[in-house]
């Protein structure tokens, strides 16, 4: 059984104030709960429409109704599992290898791909802007399919790190040098703008390289690429010279 306090809670949830005032966020679909799990991530309550999860972790789980899961759901269609995580503890964050900066990425759906081509690449460090959207908010959450579980992301002002850091700092501009004619080093600070305007001024001030992606079509009317599609291919260059 689900009380409305309970449902009332796991729907604030849905905000991100709440989330940091309760050090909780929820997590939809089995894939994904599981991914956590596996990842020991703690999770407070597994509510369930139809029993899916078996052993002792089955303890956790409260059955509940399709209203019920709709009403505590912060997708369109619910899926028929939610649970509730707490939220870890930050690791230290490591300055090697090749980390991703993101510069005030707004939108929920790109940062949730961008920790999963994360993963997919084995970069475990996102640096990410104050401003850049949060990687518990439940559409980030989704649309990493459980990568959040190994991908850690610090939100800091990126400002002082980037200034003080010994590595080469790499953005990405329109009229960046190719890519692809590039000599990319095995360590160095990734830095991707923000969706609409691209690196902020500020940042682009201690950017040591300038790299961009070249288009190829004949025309060459495409004003940018997404955000996410452009992480992939720049993340694909750098490591396959790894």
């Amino acid at each position: 059984m689900v009380t409305k306090n309970q449902i009332k809670l796991i729907s604030s949830l849905h905000q991100k104030k709440s989330r940091q005032a309760h050090q909780l966020f929820i997590a939809e679909g089995i894939k994904v709960i599981q991914e956590l799990l596996e990842a020991d991530f703690e999770a407070t309550n597994i509510y369930v429409t139809t029993p899916l999860i078996s052993g002792d972790l089955a303890q956790k789980c409260t059955l509940i109704s399709d209203d019920e899961l709709k009403k505590m759901s912060a997708l369109t269609v619910p899926n028929n599992c939610l649970a509730v995580f707490k939220i870890p503890e930050s690791t230290p964050f490591t300055e090697k290898g090749i980390v991703l900066a993101l510069d005030q990425i707004r939108d929920p759906g790109n940062l949730g791909t961008i920790i999963r081509i994360c993963d997919w690449f084995g970069i475990s460090h996102i640096l990410c802007s104050a401003d850049t959207v949060d990687c518990y908010n439940p559409k980030v959450v989704q649309a990493t399919m459980g990568s959040i579980a190994r991908v850690n992301c610090f939100y800091t002002d990126l400002i002082p790190v980037l200034a003080k850091t010994k590595l080469p700092v790499f953005g990405t501009f329109m009229d960046g040098a190719n890519i692809y004619k590039t000599a990319l080093p095995s360590e160095g600070i990734i830095v991707m703008g923000n969706e609409a305007n691209g690196i902020s001024s500020a940042v682009e001030a201690l950017v040591s390289s300038k790299i961009a992606i070249p288009r190829f079509g004949n025309l060459q009317k495409t004003e940018s690429l997404n955000v996410a599609t452009a992480t992939a291919i720049i993340m694909s260059e750098f490591c396959r010279k790894l």
